[in-house]
């Protein structure tokens, strides 16, 4: 199947957002057990091992960035065959591409339930988004933020009066600490929370409905950091009546490196260009600068086209396909991955709020015989099996988590590893992890590890590196 720039009329339509995908061979084969229609480029095939036999890659690493959709891969080398500079431009090319570039912020408020005043503004992923608000806010605004968020919320607020909140032990723990704190800030200006959606580390779904009711009710705004939640669950700006939601397209199957700012447009408005340079002036003389209004205001430069043309495609697809039924296959799969590893001896499955919460595909654990630097290469370099390791961004959670499990000076590292499901992961993946696990906890390592640049690998190692690229 391949997409021509005719199968990409839901960027540029004025009417509703069509609601249908391109119809997909009956021949081609579905990639994952739950995700028909939504194939994943290069899925199925196959990576080498430290003993020189290949096997069909286990990409358990969705968390960090999710592969592309084949939908948005076709949709981006379409538009790279007419590709010109957005805006000004007489050329039929460049009125396409300014079409496409215009409309991708119909999809995208679409997908996540914005209201029809908001603000869509293209960033480069979920940090920039927040750096970008960041810089939007009012000078005297207070941010109130767990300490248990990922770096790109917990960290862009220098220049703000910060309250920075400890891990609460439960959902209803962090409800009463953020009415709390937006009582006591509110007296000093304005007042934003910031809160993830699904947590990065622990997969564990905020309550972000009552978070938003009980910021609202002492005049606070609220920013949901959705680049977790996004790819596994569907939500609304205004059924969850939060103010901003930024997105990320890596996180997204759009790895092209776009993603969104949408929320109230009044700060984002007055505050000065977030980049200033060709695209966001209106006048410039000798004396003074005028600005554009909303969007040009912040997206000085050329833009990324493809970049922005990806994410709006992952919308939509996402959007009009059967979200309940990738839903519910993804919690049977994390159900099983998160199971089978607390069953292990010696593993230990790491979670924030006492007394369960709902979670998306991800499960981070740590086990007592072995680093986890060790264990993910060694899944690596033993099993092909991809997952991450480290602290996730989110240094203060993962120290937390460990030292509350007492896991921190058994590990050494103060890392754990993470292991994410998504669209086009299977059984035969998870099934895989779990054994492995099992191997590397009662029996340790196939192989011998030595430290090479700063990271473990099999002191022999038939694996080379592909030639992809003409400069390699």
């Amino acid at each position: 199947m391949t997409l021509t720039l005719e199968d990409l009329h839901f960027l540029t339509a004025t009417g509703p957002v069509e609601a249908s995908l391109p119809s997909v061979d009956a021949a081609t084969p579905i990639t994952g057990a739950h995700a028909p229609g939504l194939e994943i480029v290069g899925a199925g095939h196959r990576v080498p091992l430290a003993d020189g036999s290949h096997v069909e890659y286990a990409n358990l690493d969705h968390a960090a960035s999710a592969p592309s959709l084949q939908v948005v891969k076709d949709a981006v080398d379409a538009v790279l065959e007419q590709y010109a500079s957005v805006h000004r431009g007489a050329g039929f090319d460049s009125q396409l591409c300014t079409a496409l570039y215009e409309g991708a912020r119909e999809p995208i408020r679409a997908f996540v339930g914005g209201r029809s005043d908001d603000a869509v503004l293209f960033t480069r992923n979920t940090t920039d988004a927040f750096n970008l608000l960041s810089h939007c806010l009012p000078d005297d605004t207070t941010v109130i933020v767990f300490e248990t968020e990922h770096h790109a919320t917990l960290l862009p607020w220098e220049k703000h009066t910060v309250v920075r909140l400890p891990a609460p032990a439960t959902p209803q723990a962090a409800v009463r600490a953020v009415g709390d704190a937006c009582r006591d800030a509110r007296r000093n200006g304005p007042v934003l929370v910031v809160v993830t959606g699904a947590s990065n580390v622990t997969g564990e779904i905020w309550p972000i409905a009552r978070l938003a009711a009980v910021a609202h009710a002492h005049g606070a705004r609220i920013a949901l950091d959705a680049a977790q939640l996004a790819p596994h669950r569907p939500f609304s700006i205004t059924d969850l009546w939060v103010d901003y939601v930024a997105i990320s397209g890596h996180k997204v199957y759009a790895p092209y490196g776009a993603g969104a700012l949408i929320g109230r447009a009044d700060w984002l408005a007055e505050a000065p260009p977030y980049l200033v340079g060709g695209g966001a002036t209106s006048t410039v003389e000798d004396d003074r600068t005028v600005w554009k209004p909303l969007p040009d205001r912040h997206e000085a430069g050329t833009p990324n086209i493809p970049g922005v043309v990806a994410l709006a495609t992952a919308c939509h697809a996402l959007l009009t396909t059967d979200r309940d039924a990738l839903v519910t296959a993804e919690r049977d799969l994390t159900a099983r991955l998160i199971r089978g590893l607390s069953d292990i001896p010696g593993v230990t499955v790491h979670s924030l709020f006492t007394g369960g919460a709902s979670v998306i595909g991800v499960a981070t654990f740590t086990l007592s015989s072995l680093s986890s630097p060790v264990v993910a290469s060694a899944l690596s370099a033993e099993y092909g099996i991809g997952v991450r390791d480290g602290a996730f961004c989110a240094q203060p959670l993962v120290r937390r988590l460990l030292g509350a499990a007492g896991c921190d000076s058994v590990d050494g590292t103060g890392h754990a590893v993470r292991a994410s499901v998504g669209l086009g992961t299977t059984t035969e993946h998870v099934d895989r992890l779990i054994a492995a696990v099992t191997t590397l906890a009662t029996e340790g390592p196939g192989l011998r590890y030595v430290t090479v640049n700063g990271r473990p690998q099999p002191l022999r190692d038939q694996r080379t590196l592909p030639k992809i690229v003409a400069w390699q």
